[in-house]
């Protein structure tokens, strides 16, 4: 799902967990990202909170002046949202398909950084609903791009079931392979 090269971008969504997550470079990446962001006039949407990379992204984008719009589930709110919004807008709502919904009303483009099971949640959907043809919206992730690329092979070891024919006799049983190769 690449951006086709004539679209103009004016708001970007970045998605990621509420970790930091093990590795150093992850914290840079995401601070790199949300300086490129401002550099380039765009405008943040992200999960809303105050922790992990998401903190991250949001404060280098807003701190170069980039407009910054937080939306966050209610139930969210106490584990990681900012008191002051010091770093832009926040929107909170009601639960986490609103909160795609509203993601998606908001921005023109996805970004998914490393994350927890919520932020697989909300690329799975997003993906889904692009394939459904809801929207069509870029998502930038390398997940995607793998399972885009994926190609069955066959597997060697296709299990083989035997089913006795109808009269009992075990002798005279039919067999039949079971393909349990996932197709995506």
């Amino acid at each position: 799902m690449a951006a086709t090269p004539n679209r103009q971008f004016k708001n970007i969504c970045v998605l990621s967990g509420f970790t930091y997550g093990k590795h150093k470079e992850f914290v840079e990446a995401a601070i790199d990202l949300g300086r490129s962001i401002a550099a380039r006039k765009l405008h943040l949407v992200y999960g809303g909170g105050n922790r992990g990379l998401s903190k991250m992204v949001s404060e280098a984008a807003f701190i170069r002046g980039s407009q910054v719009l937080g939306i966050i589930p209610r139930v969210l709110k106490p584990l990681g949202s900012s008191s002051d919004s010091s770093t832009g807008e926040e929107l909170v709502v009601s639960g986490m398909q609103e909160r795609i919904t509203e993601m998606l009303n908001h921005a023109d483009a996805f970004i998914f950084l490393p994350g927890d099971l919520a932020t697989l949640e909300a690329l799975m959907t997003l993906a889904s609903w692009a394939h459904l043809h809801i929207h069509q919206k870029s998502i930038a992730n390398e997940l995607l791009d793998l399972l885009q690329a994926y190609k069955p092979e066959p597997d060697p070891w296709t299990f083989v079931l035997e089913r006795p024919n109808n009269d009992g006799n075990s002798s005279r049983s039919k067999k039949y392979k079971l393909d349990l190769t996932l197709r995506l």
